[in-house]
């Protein structure tokens, strides 16, 4: 191989142990992608690969990341929409017989070990890393993750705690909620925590919340596989939480009535409100 296959948003190059993926950065291209810049991913880190139609016209070539073998996608949990998997190339439909060659070609070209590797193979972004949440500013520099909490934003619990500097030898691992959904946040998951961890993220001091604007996934992800992979070098295996499960409809039914509450008490915006409750909704 050694071959390039260009298609919308990315361009692979396929070489004889790896596949180098490079993203455009034009504006119609993912925010994520253009973060991303470019990502080698070696071979020995794609379980398979498949080849599906499209939406209008076009192909799909997915190369199926191996469980454990990609910092990002390990911090993601299953939670990016189709349109911002890296691993997918959308290609016009009158190139499938190519890339069905290339799909071939990769298939024959890896291995079979299935199991999660000792390491990540897939190299992860790199550090110094910062975004803004709703809450604080948080920075990661490669050995620690900071947060400055933000008065404006910050619960009492937290704005009490003060400004927090977590060493990744004491982390465990991270666990990321999309910005996309409700409740979105990054926790830190500590290795000896001196009590449990408070279960809402707005009372840990060890987690920043999302909100309308704040810790976008393409800031925040990259962030988050950042430091889950400083966390694995440090020690044994990080620990990352799965996506959230869907909640039962009661709980989705409480949550539109305060929703609303906060609404009507002018705490919520309308576009805010409309946002939130189709979150909300999308989950039953």
């Amino acid at each position: 191989m050694g071959d390039v296959l260009a298609g919308f948003h990315a361009a692979w190059e396929f070489e004889s142990d790896s596949v180098l993926i490079r993203f455009e950065r034009g504006i119609r291209t993912p925010k994520l992608f253009q973060a991303l810049g470019e990502r080698r991913i070696p071979l020995e880190a794609i379980a398979g690969v498949t080849l599906t139609p499209g939406k209008r016209g076009t192909v799909v070539l997915h190369a199926v990341p191996r469980a454990g073998a990609d910092p990002l996608m390990e911090a993601a949990a299953g939670q990016l929409k189709e349109g911002g998997d890296p691993y997918r190339l959308v290609l016009p439909a009158d190139r499938e017989t190519l890339a069905e060659y290339y799909a071939d070609e990769l298939r024959a070209a890896l291995t079979e070990d299935a199991e999660p590797p000792e390491r990540y193979l897939v190299a992860p972004p790199e550090a110094p890393l910062h975004f803004k949440a709703y809450d604080a500013k948080a920075s990661f520099d490669g050995k620690a993750v900071s947060f400055r909490w933000f008065w404006t934003g910050a619960s009492s619990t937290k704005w009490k705690a003060g400004d927090q500097s977590f060493p990744v030898t004491g982390l465990s691992g991270v666990e990321w909620r999309s910005p996309e959904v409700f409740e979105g946040h990054l926790r830190l998951l500590r290795r000896e925590p001196a009590a449990a961890q408070p279960a809402q993220a707005d009372q840990d001091p060890a987690a920043v919340v999302f909100g309308l604007g704040y810790g976008p996934v393409h800031e925040s992800l990259p962030f988050a596989a950042s430091v889950l992979a400083a966390v694995r070098a440090s020690g044994p295996a990080p620990v990352t939480a799965a996506a959230a499960p869907r909640r039962d409809p009661a709980d989705i039914a409480d949550r539109i009535r305060h929703l609303g509450e906060l609404h009507q008490a002018g705490l919520v915006t309308d576009e805010e409100f409309t946002t939130k409750k189709a979150e909300l909704l999308a989950e039953l």
